[in-house]
């Protein structure tokens, strides 16, 4: 075996097998397990089921890396985000740095995870698609962000929504295994539903995604209804094109039997007017769906964001088609932290145009 053995990310199956390598008996597995992902340990020490001399030899292995908390902040309305650093075995690619968003409301506790550094995607109003991207993130990764909010959380997390940095689909398999562990029930026992991964429109994985009967929520960033409109603010859709991409989103709903969520940021002059309402409307009608509408909230390359009655008038005309809308608010606007405006460094942040007071799904 190697001499670093990680505990962190794993699923038990693969717990089971590296206990096996150590010569140790197989319910370690399942000890490590609970202790990682529902009791949330930092240190070897507080895994008290192991004797002493197996938690000094895994220690010496570096079971538990982590993930280095730079910075916290709270905003004015309970949103909370975190900077993290991730560890010194990459300072060799530089910093790769990656932030994580708890949003309170009256009954949920949902946290908005990333799955890559940066973002290997381009749309053009979001902030994390203008960092360079410092590539995808482990499972363990993926999990610290969580469990960092989980310890410290005063009632029990409820949701936990992969639409932060990077695209989750092109880290396809770490994404998954994520999902798969919070969803454990020896874990946060997270439910299925209250689970939700993002993508700009990956269609390879979104083809797994469902041959693989995933249990969990999809989110598509849909964002324009017309094809060449969408190509000019998501590069993504010249790879894989709307026609396509809805194609796949039928399958879904035909072959999991469940909605599917569209992901709207309404951007000013752009995508709201009475053209742009229609192609959505029609949209709507060929896909089993709901669509939730989003503020923009950058101001990249001259973008507006919408006033309250241009949303109005845009949310009122989908309601008249009978289309289910919901409007989502931008809680953490103030900290950076709404949908768009994750950039991870305040640099970034100040090279934009009006800065990034705004996936890839990221928030």
């Amino acid at each position: 075996m190697n001499n670093e053995v990680i505990l962190k990310g794993r699923s038990l199956r693969e717990l089971e097998e590296i206990f096996q390598e150590l010569d140790e008996p197989r319910y370690r597995a399942k000890q490590a397990f609970r202790r990682l992902n529902r009791l949330l340990a930092r240190s070897m020490d507080e895994f008290s089921e192991f004797p002493l001399a197996l938690r000094a030899r895994l220690e010496d292995m570096g079971a538990l890396p982590a993930l280095d908390l730079k910075k916290r902040e709270v905003g004015g309305d309970g949103t909370e985000k975190l900077l993290f650093e991730i560890g010194s075995e990459h300072a060799r690619r530089g910093a790769r740095l990656i932030e994580t968003v708890k949003i309170p409301s009256a009954r949920r506790r949902t946290i908005c995870v990333s799955s890559q550094s940066g973002c290997s995607l381009n749309c053009t109003f979001c902030a994390t698609g203008r960092l360079e991207f410092r590539g995808n993130l482990e499972t363990w990764h993926i999990l610290d962000q969580i469990y960092e909010f989980a310890r410290n959380a005063e009632e029990p997390l409820t949701n936990v929504v992969f639409m932060g940095m990077g695209e989750p689909f092109y880290n396809y398999d770490n994404v998954m295994r994520a999902a798969r562990i919070l969803n454990h029930p020896e874990g946060l026992n997270l439910g299925a539903r209250h689970i939700t991964i993002s993508t700009a429109g990956v269609l390879p994985r979104i083809e797994q995604f469902i041959a693989a009967g995933e249990p969990f929520n999809l989110a598509v960033s849909l964002n324009h209804a017309d094809s060449r409109e969408r190509d000019k603010i998501m590069g993504i859709n010249k790879k894989y094109p709307l026609d396509k991409l809805l194609s796949v989103c039928r399958k879904f709903t035909k072959i999991l039997g469940r909605k599917i969520t569209f992901e709207y940021i309404m951007i000013s002059g752009y995508n709201m007017d009475e053209h742009a309402a229609r192609k959505l409307i029609k949209v709507a009608r060929s896909v089993h769906c709901k669509i939730n509408l989003i503020p923009l909230n950058t101001t990249f390359e001259g973008m507006r964001r919408p006033e309250e009655r241009e949303i109005e008038a845009f949310q009122a005309r989908l309601y008249e088609a009978n289309v289910p809308v919901f409007l989502r608010g931008s809680p953490g606007r103030d900290i950076n932290a709404a949908c768009g405006m994750l950039a991870a460094s305040n640099a970034a942040s100040n090279s934009a145009s009006g800065s990034a007071s705004g996936s890839g799904a990221s928030r």
